[in-house]
């Protein structure tokens, strides 16, 4: 875990109110893994903001880092620009543990996409991905997810790009012709949970990163708690530390 200011590279608006960075951080790119993420202080706040890690180029020494302005905090990080630096303590947490010689399925919703990109990247054209967002005003990242993946379905929720419904929808047909697949989803809770209960059925492996509020993102403090169910029965977990990845089978998604 390393703790340090390191220079924003590139700044790109994405979306609406969604921001992609890359920050230029050596010794962070080495040490970095998909599915991780890294807690950023921003400006005055006492509480540092936890952003995913979308995509790590360790040859270049960067990473990308793509987050919503949702607060004061966030909002104070989208106005930063190329040449400042912004303290960045990380990589925290879990992360994936790609198979890349097997086939996977990516699914994100809405700002869940962006750790399933580098995630998508180490497995390829073995890689499909399923995107789903409100609307297409709010899609980001559908270009970088069709450069690396075989086949990139995306699903809103008023029809206006895509296939209208969930992307459990596209899901449910996906596992029929990829039953050995393995799942890798982020995003609300409920999209979890549904991509948690199909996979169940078919008994489909499925991985899970869990998006909650953080205080310390180091495990100190209880703001993260979730419960899980393990082969020594119930535990609490803190995402920040013990995640945000899990085995969707243990994961408690009604606690």
């Amino acid at each position: 875990m390393l703790q340090a200011f390191y220079k924003i590279q590139s700044k790109e608006q994405i979306g609406k109110a969604t921001y992609s960075f890359v920050i230029d951080c050596p010794p962070l790119a080495h040490e970095s893994r998909c599915g991780c993420f890294v807690h950023v202080q921003c400006g005055e706040k006492p509480l540092r903001r936890p952003i995913s890690i979308s995509e790590i180029d360790a040859e270049n020494g960067t990473i990308t880092l793509v987050f919503e302005v949702r607060g004061e905090g966030t909002q104070w990080l989208s106005e930063r620009g190329v040449g400042d630096e912004i303290n960045i303590l990380g990589p925290l947490g879990n992360g994936f543990f790609p198979e890349p010689d097997k086939p996977a399925i990516f699914i994100g919703g809405g700002i869940g996409c962006p750790p399933m990109l580098g995630a998508a990247q180490t497995y390829g054209k073995n890689a499909e991905a399923i995107l789903g967002f409100r609307s297409k005003e709010h899609m980001i990242l559908l270009e970088k997810f069709q450069a690396c993946c075989k086949c990139v379905d995306v699903t809103t929720n008023d029809g206006s790009f895509g296939t209208k419904g969930f992307v459990t929808d596209v899901l449910r047909d996906k596992l029929q012709s990829e039953p050995d697949a393995v799942v890798y989803a982020c995003g609300p809770m409920p999209m979890l949970k549904g991509v948690a209960e199909l996979c169940a059925k078919r008994q489909v492996k499925c991985y899970v990163s869990l998006e909650q509020r953080m205080g310390c993102g180091i495990g100190a403090c209880l703001v993260c708690a979730c419960k899980t169910h393990e082969k020594d029965g119930e535990h609490m977990r803190h995402v920040c530390k013990n995640g945000p990845v899990f085995d969707a089978r243990e994961v408690d998604f009604h606690g």
